[in-house]
């Protein structure tokens, strides 16, 4: 996954956001985040892992996986405001964050990703970002998708966000 391009890809967009809705200088980094927990909230949603009181299944899988890219651009737009390596970062949680995913739950690791976000958003540092970030890609993991169905996704939900705000979404 070439995180990086996305990275820049994701600057782009919140740029000519920030441009067309004359958001220039306001701190949007609460807005963020509460959109990455509502995104977060829409994919465990669409997989109904949480509905034990229901007998419907979950979600097409095209349907999480754009649902997860979602929560993505979030996540990419909070390490541009910080100006994280995410590169480096990557490397980081190859090495020191991969959780065996076979031992949790898909519910226990939406509840951790949320508790790591709320986390990560009251320290601001790196390595809060890291951990939050990891359980994201390990929800990834546990969900089926591969590095390149996520970078395919990302891509395709970008130009569709670029589309949107050509038709004054």
């Amino acid at each position: 996954m070439n995180i990086k391009k996305m990275c820049q890809m994701q600057k782009i967009l919140d740029e000519r956001i920030v441009k067309e809705h004359k958001l220039e200088g306001k701190d949007l980094e609460e807005n963020k985040v509460l959109a990455l927990l509502v995104e977060i909230s829409e994919l465990a949603n669409e997989t109904r892992c949480f509905k034990h009181w229901s007998t419907k299944g979950p979600s097409e899988d095209h349907v999480l996986l754009e649902e997860y890219v979602d929560s993505l651009h979030f996540f990419l737009s909070i390490a541009n405001n910080y100006e994280y390596n995410i590169d480096h970062l990557l490397t980081i949680y190859a090495s020191d964050f991969k959780q065996d995913v076979k031992e949790i739950t898909l519910v226990s690791a939406f509840i951790s990703v949320t508790e790591k976000i709320m986390t990560m958003h009251s320290k601001k540092d790196a390595f809060h970002f890291i951990d939050a970030f990891a359980s994201y890609m390990d929800l990834g993991t546990m969900l089926g998708f591969s590095w390149e169905d996520i970078e395919q996704a990302y891509v395709r939900k970008n130009e569709i966000n670029h589309q949107r705000q050509d038709n004054g979404y």
